[in-house]
């Protein structure tokens, strides 16, 4: 292994038009990585600390680089990311920024995948990381957070579960995000796109449903292997915790009636992914729901997939979690969810993201790995879930920032 020579931070755009921390690592023998930290719209609250990027890159260079440069070898990613611990001393980031750490702890990672000529999956995954490629959940009908006038539910995800290759699944995704533009257009409904690429028509939950039912209808026949729906409530954005009720609009549901709600949809829609159905601190409404639709044990006690995850219904925890173990432990101990959404940024380094999963995988819990509504073209993801044998990876369906991580995806799917 080599020593990590050089660290350098810079400003850069994100999909939104923000700023964000992009970091370059170099290693003593030459070996280089490059990454930029992403940035969510719809954060949970218990997300670690993202700065303002210029305050963020000032505190990484006064705390983080000398910890970093003549230090630690690139390829130890723990010794690289204990190093950024070490240097903000806090438990959230909240000194030197996680959008500042994340951004290092990836371009280390690459740095070290790049000194020893391998690709990042395989310097992250090992000689014995799983063979199987996850399926891209491609966001076609969005609101929430994510657009104005739009859906309350968050995210209407198209889920190609039955496609043969990573290839086909991408180009599923994109055939429904087209058939939704066409569908609206049939019905006379003008819209325009939100954060992530998604449409972001001014219909009701109800219409989106039939809209992205029937655009997933005629990519399964066209394509000749099945399309199903997720979804990504957002539920924390719905809650009204001094009313203690879910808001979509004028209609109200208290807890239990969002669970029927949920439980509702998932027979309907024979959905496959639920993300987020319910309030951030509701841990028992969540095992109530995962008790009702989704399956408790996805692995056998040696670790295999005892079901595939894609025949069943994922509910999933996102701010729930937030890629954070201490939540994931508290939620596997009450039962709730059978799913977490991993977000490096979220926690602030690929180590800390790689102990949720792990966790996640021992208690029979499916890991998803996402991207944020506010995106770069960094791919990181897409070998994050590779070398983990994630079921699914949340990347969007079309937009340049989006098609990066598919687009690798597809190469690394080529190359393996």
């Amino acid at each position: 292994m080599t020593l990590i020579a050089d660290v350098s931070l810079r400003r850069t755009l994100d999909s939104r038009g923000n700023g964000t921390v992009e970091a370059e690592v170099t290693t003593d023998n030459g070996g280089f990585g490059r990454a930029a930290a992403p940035s969510g719209a719809s954060t949970g609250e218990y997300e670690a600390i993202e700065l303002e990027p210029n305050e963020a890159i000032a505190k990484a260079r006064e705390l983080a680089v000398p910890r970093l440069v003549g230090e630690v070898f690139a390829g130890d990613q723990r010794g690289v990311d204990q190093a950024l611990h070490g240097a903000d001393g806090t438990n959230d980031f909240s000194k030197i920024g996680a959008n500042s750490a994340v951004a290092i702890s990836m371009a280390a990672a690459k740095a070290g995948a790049d000194t020893q000529g391998i690709p990042l999956y395989q310097h992250l995954g090992g000689a014995f990381r799983g063979r199987n490629f996850p399926v891209p959940l491609g966001n076609v009908v969005g609101g929430g957070e994510h657009a104005a006038d739009a859906t309350h539910i968050q995210e209407f995800l198209a889920a190609p579960v039955g496609a043969p290759s990573v290839a086909d699944a991408v180009f599923a995704n994109a055939a429904v995000h087209q058939e939704v533009h066409d569908i609206l257009a049939e019905r006379g409904i003008a819209a325009g796109k939100g954060d992530e690429g998604a449409w972001a028509p001014s219909v009701d939950d109800a219409e989106a449903f039939e809209i992205v039912a029937q655009a997933t209808e005629r990519v399964t026949e066209e394509f000749g292997f099945e399309v199903r729906m997720g979804l990504d409530v957002a539920g924390a954005e719905l809650y009204d915790a001094d009313e203690g009720v879910y808001s979509y609009g004028e209609k109200t549901r208290d807890t239990a009636e969002q669970i029927d709600y949920v439980a509702g949809l998932v027979d309907e829609y024979d959905l496959v992914y639920v993300e987020d159905p319910l309030d951030e601190d509701d841990y028992e409404a969540f095992a109530e729901l995962t008790d009702r639709v989704g399956e408790s044990e996805a692995r056998s006690a040696s670790g295999s997939r005892a079901a595939k995850p894609r025949d069943r219904t994922l509910i999933c925890g996102d701010d729930l979690f937030v890629t954070n173990t201490d939540r994931l432990a508290e939620g596997i101990e009450r039962g709730a969810a059978n799913s977490i959404l991993i977000k490096p940024n979220q926690i602030g380094t690929l180590t800390d993201a790689f102990d949720a999963i792990e966790l996640a995988v021992e208690n029979g819990y499916e890991p998803v790995v996402s991207h944020r509504s506010g995106e770069t073209e960094d791919a990181t993801i897409a070998h994050l879930a590779v070398a983990t044998d994630a079921p699914f990876i949340k990347t969007g369906a079309v937009g340049g920032e989006r098609t990066a991580k598919l687009n690798e995806l597809i190469r690394i799917e080529d190359n393996a």
